[in-house]
Order: C-alpha cells, then structure tokens, then sequence
C-alpha cells in the first residue's frame, strides 16, 4: 500500500517479521498505540503487515521502526550509499533529494555535495534499489555505483589522482587557447591591436575560444542542458548562459558593429574549470581524515597454522585465529592477548599518546601498534566488525549528515540560480531602458557579470567542508560524531548530566571496609556477602566476590536467587534467607539494622557506599566499597564550568554518599538514589525546566536518558563502544574526553556560520556591483572561485584546533 497522506497524517503499511502467534502482533499495537503521535494502528499475523496512521510532526517513521524492533520484531529497513555523477552543486542535491522524497516507502534520505554521495534508508518491501536509481537519472543525474564498501586506501587514492590529473590537464589546456585571447582582448582594450584587420582579429579570437567553451566545457554545457531539460537550474546553467551569451554577442559583432566578446566566453569558463579544480583538491584535503582511516589498516597479518607462522592478506584473517605481533608491528585486527606483555600505542583510536600496557586477558584494537613485547593475539572481530571500521563508517555517515541551519541554506540554493537568471534578465533590460542599442555592450556585459559572479558555490559548500574537516577532526581524537545534528545542538547545552560509576569514577570499585556485628566474624560477613553476589554481575558485588577470593573464601551454595532493582539482592543459604543492599531492601524484609546505623553514615559520608548483610532476619554487618575517582574528573568539571555549564551528577547511591563524591569533583547539584528506569525521566524533568541538556554515561545501561538528552554522550574504552544511543561517543574512556567533544562541536558550528556568513555576504554585495556594471565578468568569475575556496580553507583551518583541557 506504501504512504498515503490525508489531513495532516500519513498512513503507511509495512511487513513485520518474527511474529508468530496472535500474542506478537497485540503486542505491537500495544507498543505503537500509546506512543504520542500514532493515531491508530492494524497489525495482521497473517499477512505479517502492519498498517500505523501517523502525524508526522509528532513522530518520524524511522522512530515507528525502531518501536517495532524494540520489542523484538524486523523491517526490511535498507541503507544503500548511492554515488551519483553529474551534482555540481547544492541545487542539485535539493533536486535529488526532492525527487525520491516522493517515492513510497523510502524513510531517509541525505545528499553530500563533497562527496557526490546519496546516502538512503527505505523499506525494500515497498520500495527497490532499482527504482531509487531509476528516480535519479530519469531527472538527469547517473548512479555509478551502488553500494560503497569500505576499500583500500591504495586503490580509493588511484582513482581520486586519476580524476585529479584529468581535471589539471583541462585547466592547461583552457589557460593556453584562452591567453592568447586575452592578449588579444586587453590589446585592444589598451589600444595596442596587432597590424591584422579587425575581421580577423575576431576570427582568431573566435577560433581560439571555441575549443575552451564548447570542448573543454561540454561537461559543463551537458550538466546545464540536462537540468534545463527537466525543468530546473543548477549552478552550471548560470556558467552556460554566461559563456553562451557572450560567444553569441562575438559572433553578432561580425554582423553589427558592437564589441566582440569571444575573450570573455574563454575567460569565464577557463575560470569555471579552473575553481573546479581547486575546489576538488581542497575538498579533497577537507575529506583526508577517511583516507587517514582507511590508511591505517593493515595489510598482512602472521597468523599460526598447525603449530607454524604463516603470513597472509587481513581479508583471509578468520575470528579465533592467532595473531602473532612483534615489536613495532601493527596489531592486524580487534582481539584479545593470550600470550605476552607490551604497552600498545593506542592514539589512533583514542588521541592520546601514552602508551597503553597490555597483558593476556586484555582486549586490543586493530590498527594500534605493539610498541615494545611480543604479543600473541586471538582474532576477536574481523573485517566490516572491528573498530577501525566502525569508525570509517560512523565517520562516513556522520560527514554525510545535515545540521539544521543547512536546511536554511538548501531553501536559498534552491531557488538561488532562478532568481539569479531574473535578476541578469532585469539589469540587461533596465540598461537598455536607459540607454537603448548604445548601452547594448553594457547591458551585455553587466548581465553576464550577474550570471557568473552569482553561482552559489560557496553557499552549497559552507556547511559540509566544515562537517567533514570537524568530525575527521574528532575521529582522529578519539571523538566520534554519529549524527551532525549534534554539532548544532550541542552549542545551546546548558546543563550537562553525568553518570557516577565509569564517568566520574573509574567504575572498578573495592571493598575497604567489613565491620561485623559482635558475633560475627569479617570473614563470615564477607562468605555470606560474597556467596550471594557470585550470582549477581553489578560491579559493586564482582569487588566483593574479588575480595573473598583474595582471601581463598569458599562459596555457599545459593537458592532462590532474586536481584530487587534499585534496593540489592536475596537468596537462600542452608535453607536462611540471606539479604545484602541499602536500607530499603532492608525494610522490604523487615531487619532491624539500628545498630549499625551510625557506622554506615560515617561511611557514606566518607564517599564510600556501605551494604548492609543481612542473614536469618538479622544484620550482621556492613561491606564498604569505594569506586576511586578518574585522576582528570575534577580538572575536567572546572572546565565544563568555564565552559558555561552547570556539571549535574546522577547516580543511585544514596545521598550522603553521592555528596561526598560530588564535593570531591566540585559538582553542586546531585541527583541521588535513582533507579536505573529513572534516569531518562530525570533528564525530561530538567528538559521541562527549560533546561538543554546533554547526558554523558556508558552508552548501555544509560540507553534511555542517552537519547532522552538533547545531546547523548557515551563516554568508553577502546572496543567497547557503544554508538547506537549517543550523538557522541568518546573512544577514552575519561571525562576529560567530553572537554575535547564540546570544543570540537563548538569549533565546527563556528565555522559553518563564518561560511554561511561570507557566502551570504559575497552575494548580496557582488550581485549589485555586478548589476551596475562595474564589474568585468573574468574578475567576477575569478572572484567566484575564490569565494568557493576560501570556504573551503576556512573549514580546513579546523583541524588546527585546540581540544585540550586546563588540568
């Protein structure tokens, strides 16, 4: 059925897989019916399809589909990178995004005018590849290839020199046809013609400037014939109009005795050809942080084979292989050391440069180097999985993605280069008004000058050069940016919220302190204690089970095993019900615990998080664990307050203990005891107090309040990343990593508006001074390339900024 729209609602039908039972697809109604936004909802099991009315100024159908694979069902959701050739510039993006916006089925869709990629996420069930790729060239643009991989660096560099060596030898070739012309040209201006009849000075002048215009730009004469045709105007038909104008006016001269403009139809396109040119090359430089990438991968590895070192190609590297790394080698893949002691440079992932040591049992990262020890290495992830590639990816996508102001941009581009041809039209018709034929020469001259100086370059350029320059940037530093909304939304943050456990501290807490009740032993305390959380995974209880196996504690046997979120855990030990957690859970079973009630406020309050044990009704002691502070969270919180944030810590330790820690870092505002399942609704209170808000946790247990935040920050260590919920995620796993997050943010958002701003402002001077005529065409179509550049060089100067922090 696809999307049909009536009233302000669409209504779409799509395929569910997974359903198996009439329980599935209540189930999916019942997800989709509350969520605000969804006006009514038909899912058949039969069919498998669901039928949702939506508004979509409440909710996306993207979030529609990660509703339904959030209680466990698919969509046959695929994302295709398409590379189109023939854009040439912002209007044409606007174009081809227009035009499969129209096509049922199709959910996103965002065009990278650096890239000349389409990037597209549609439902296969309602929609093909082959109809997306039919939708561009039947408005005149060719897909010339589908689906882009991630590939050598070698091989992506011959074919980018390749372009880059055609497009500079065009360039040549127009400057020699085209010089000649203008020496022609301006001798005759300065009164300095050649001994040779003016017929054939025009002839010559002609001859020569045929080939650059019509040859050397055919590419440029068939992109504008090709968007006229269908109806619209590219930047291209701005140059055709020009150029075509002023070879027409040479011509008439041999017919009527006005001026022959054959130099300037040379002039403007050899300048054409060459700011094209110079804009590949600088955008190739705004796009080197994916070469650097994909430079950094390795190309062999030595594996074991049957006892004996073999080395073969990375492609043929299979997961539980053993890698064999000597000194000063790159460590080939993602995996885990099984042999061996080294310290590994990990700056390409993480931007710092001390050393990592690296022992059996610890994970490492492909790409990194092996700085001193021999290291066997067992392959963990290969291939598209390992965390180079990730990254390529998300970097990739990210460049690729749009910030809101762009969309401002996009809507001027778009009807730029109409209101462009208006505006030429006008001023040759207003010059003849006010002088008739004896101003033609002017009227021409000034309307070309409108048409050339006027191409919106810069305009389409401004926001994805700096995109691109900023989150390489950031990739190269260990911070990677998911989506470029965020870069916007960043900058109006005011609060920002910081989990405890592995943010601010180091999440790897010990046991200090066993106090037993009078009968009871610490070693009796710490078995109990110790038996029951051997069941449980929360870090607080793997430091106490660490605990009683330093001390060589034999474990109980454990029954009816209960985790109460938020309070502890319970079990059955000899047939007793053994209890350890906070006061709460304490209460729930009804244990008196006054006894110790003063030992454990002076405990919390000396930032340690003290647990009751509990054991046939009665307390019998408390275990103290401390969770040490990250050496840079207290340095890192005085810079997100000279930054103009108010640093809030959340955690669900109690309050005394939640202060102690707060006073540690220099944070004023805790947000105490709260339940996992609180987190998010905790962000959305403060967003209900006008407060912007980003949210910086672990990425995993913090999924919820991650994307409840305007700004989602997963803070973690090396592979163990977790993109999926955060708009930022930062490979060190330090606070201090948010620091460089936000300058870079900040830098890049920056940048986009000094672009914006200059391409706006070189317009709206250019195009009247250009109107009146005092401007010559050659200068404006010099001045225009220019223009695209400098933008370009402005974004560049991004990776020279600054992203560390005052300790």
């Amino acid at each position: 059925m696809g999307i049909q729209t009536s009233k302000g609602l669409k209504k779409i039908s799509f395929e569910i897989h997974g359903m198996s039972c009439a329980a599935c697809s209540n189930r999916v109604e019942q997800q989709l019916a509350v969520i605000e936004g969804i006006e009514e909802v038909t899912v058949v099991l039969t069919t498998e399809k669901a039928t949702v009315k939506y508004d979509p100024q409440l909710i996306g159908l993207m979030d529609i589909l990660e509703l339904v694979e959030e209680v466990g069902y698919s969509v046959n959701l695929v994302e295709e990178s398409l590379q189109v050739d023939g854009i040439t510039c912002a209007a044409c993006i606007n174009r081809i995004e227009g035009r499969l916006e129209q096509l049922s089925g199709l959910i996103e869709v965002n065009g990278n005018l650096t890239t000349n990629q389409v990037k597209v996420k549609y439902l296969s069930d309602l929609l093909s590849y082959q109809q997306l790729v039919n939708s561009i060239e039947e408005i005149g643009y060719q897909v010339v290839e589908a689906d882009l991989d991630v590939v050598g660096a070698g091989q992506e560099e011959d074919k980018e020199e390749k372009m880059m060596k055609e497009a500079f030898n065009k360039v040549i070739f127009a400057f020699i046809f085209t010089i000649p012309v203008f020496i022609l040209m301006f001798g005759n201006l300065a009164g300095l013609r050649p001994p040779i009849p003016m017929t054939i000075q025009k002839v010559i002048e002609g001859v020569l400037a045929f080939p650059v215009v019509f040859i050397i730009g055919s590419t440029t004469y068939k992109s504008a014939l090709k968007s006229l045709k269908h109806g619209v105007a590219n930047m291209d038909v701005l140059i055709f109009l020009g150029t075509l104008a002023a070879y027409s006016y040479g011509i008439a001269s041999f017919f009527f005795d006005i001026y022959a403009f054959f130099g300037l139809a040379a002039g403007i396109m050899s300048f054409h050809i060459l700011g094209r040119y110079l804009e590949a090359r600088a955008k190739g430089k705004a796009s080197q942080a994916i070469k650097k990438l994909l430079a950094l991968e390795a190309k062999t590895a030595r594996i074991l084979v049957d006892g004996e070192e073999k080395e073969v190609p990375i492609e043929e590297v299979q997961v539980d292989d053993i890698i064999l790394v000597k000194p000063g080698e790159k460590i080939p893949t993602d995996g885990v050391v099984v042999e061996g002691v080294s310290a590994v440079d990990e700056s390409m992932a993480t931007g710092e440069s001390m050393p990592v040591d690296k022992e059996e049992g610890d994970e490492v990262i492909g790409a990194t180097i092996n700085k001193q020890g021999f290291l066997k290495v067992k392959a963990t992830k290969v291939g598209k999985d390992t965390f180079l590639a990730q990254v390529i990816k998300m970097v990739e996508e990210a460049q690729g993605s749009k910030v809101p102001i762009q969309e401002f941009a996009d809507k001027v581009t778009g009807y730029f280069v109409p209101v462009v041809i208006s505006i030429s039209l006008l001023t040759f018709i207003i010059w003849l008004l006010l002088g008739g034929t004896a101003l033609i020469t002017t009227a021409i001259f000034a309307s070309i000058a409108v048409l050339v100086i006027a191409c919106p370059c810069a305009l389409g350029l401004a926001t994805p050069t700096a995109l691109m320059v900023g989150i390489g940037k950031g990739a190269e530093n260990g911070v990677l940016v998911r989506d470029g909304e965020a870069i916007q939304t960043i900058k109006d943050v005011t609060d920002i919220v910081l989990d405890k456990t592995g943010t601010i501290t180091k999440g790897k807490p010990e046991v200090i302190d066993i106090i037993p009740v009078a009968n009871f032993s610490e070693a009796e305390v710490l078995e109990i204690a110790a038996s029951i959380e051997a069941r449980s995974e929360h870090p607080l209880g793997e430091a106490i089970v660490k605990e009683a196996e330093a001390k060589g504690i034999d474990f109980k046997e454990v029954k009816d095993f209960n985790a109460v979120v938020g309070k502890g855990i319970v079990g059955q030990i000899e047939e007793k019900e053994a209890l350890i957690g906070n006061q709460r859970l304490m209460n729930d079973y009804q244990v008196e615990f006054a006894e110790l009630a003063e030992e454990q406020i002076e405990l919390e309050k000396e930032a340690k998080t003290a647990m009751l044990v509990a054991y046939d009704g009665k307390v019998i002691g408390i275990i103290a664990v401390a969770d040490t502070l990250k050496e840079d969270s207290k340095a890192a919180i005085k810079s997100l307050k000279e930054l103009g944030l108010t640093p809030i810590m959340l955690t669900g330790d109690n309050q005394r203990t939640a202060r102690a820690i707060a006073d540690q870092v220099g944070i004023e505002e805790v947000l105490a005891e709260v339940l996992p399942d609180e987190k998010a609704s905790k962000v959305r209170e403060l967003q209900e107090a006008a407060k912007k808000v980003a949210m910086v946790g672990d990425g995993i247990n913090d999924a919820p309040a991650l994307k409840q935040a305007n700004v989602g920050i997963a803070i973690g260590t090396g592979t163990d990343i977790a993109i999926e919920s955060s708009d930022l995620t930062l490979v060190r796993g330090e606070l201090s990593a948010v620091i460089a997050g936000l300058k870079l943010s900040r830098a890049t958002f920056k940048t986009i508006k000094q672009n914006l701003f200059w391409a706006f402002i070189y317009n709206t001077l250019a195009i009247p001074i250009a109107a009146l005529g005092l401007l010559n065409p050659i200068i404006a179509a010099g001045a225009m390339t220019i223009s695209s550049i400098c933008v370009v060089l402005n974004s560049t100067r991004l990776r020279k900024v600054d992203l560390s922090y005052s300790a």
